[in-house]
């Protein structure tokens, strides 16, 4: 099948990490699913992608934090017809500050987001794919997973899930023609930091962030290669190799420091 008969479904479709990725699905020849809370941002990039490209690129606006929406995308995807290639579970948020002063609702929200739509769309996805005895799986993950976070106790929590979860069903499916990658970023340059009312931590204020165009590309060549995981950037694998060497009270306590307030003292 040419990749023109192709689809791949992206969520957070349309900014940061997301587009980059689709970008690169459409440069490829990929027709688009693209998944996103807000239907007028999905139809400007839906337009911007198919007259820059020649694809097709289909549109679904849902609150991936619901823990009905993953269901209800899977059951529109049937409806149209269509058929997903490679899925792409991208979308996530966090939220900043510390745990007993963070609202619970919004912290089960971040959850079902960040955890609970990853494995209900694989989980639907996947059954046609191993019909078919084809597909590939790109999972974002973080390098945040890799280590504790206090100030985003629960985002860490949430990626170190992704992280440990996608490894383990790659290994289920390795063998099946069913490719899973998982693309670990390090702080990327996106509006995930406003989302998250982070902006006054030294992680934003000092440190250099990932380009995200940079950071998708690391991803798509790693799904295309069939590669299990990449890190992307030579400074986050740095950080991942030195926070697997210390004891986890020592990797909270440097995380601390990263993401404190740039005022708060010491």
């Amino acid at each position: 099948m040419e990749n023109n008969e192709k689809y791949a479904l992206v969520t957070g479709g349309t900014d940061g990490i997301g587009i980059e990725l689709a970008r690169l699905f459409a440069q490829d020849k990929y027709n688009l699913i693209l998944v996103a809370r807000h239907q007028e941002a999905l139809d400007e990039v839906a337009r911007s992608f198919s007259a820059a490209h020649g694809i097709i690129v289909e549109t679904i606006a849902k609150d991936l934090s619901l823990r009905e929406s993953p269901f209800e995308i899977y059951d529109e995807v049937k409806q149209r017809g269509l058929q997903v290639d490679v899925l792409v579970n991208n979308a996530g948020q966090g939220a900043y500050g510390e745990f007993k002063d963070l609202d619970i609702d919004r912290e089960l929200d971040i959850v079902q987001l960040n955890i609970g739509s990853y494995i209900t769309l694989t989980s639907c996805f996947l059954q046609d794919m191993l019909q078919r005895g084809s597909g590939k799986i790109l999972n974002v993950g973080s390098i945040a997973g890799e280590a504790p976070g206090p100030l985003q106790a629960v985002y860490h929590g949430t990626k170190a899930f992704v992280n440990t979860w996608s490894s383990s069903i790659w290994y289920e499916l390795k063998d099946k023609n069913i490719h899973v990658s998982l693309l670990l970023p390090g702080a990327t340059d996106t509006d995930f930091f406003n989302k998250a009312d982070m902006n006054s931590s030294r992680m934003v204020q000092e440190m250099p962030l990932s380009d995200p165009a940079a950071v998708a590309k690391d991803g798509y060549d790693a799904l295309m290669s069939g590669d299990d995981k990449v890190i992307s950037g030579f400074r986050n694998k740095v950080q991942v190799g030195m926070a697997n060497l210390q004891p986890d009270s020592m990797a909270a306590a440097s995380m601390y420091k990263q993401q404190k307030p740039v005022d708060k003292e010491e």
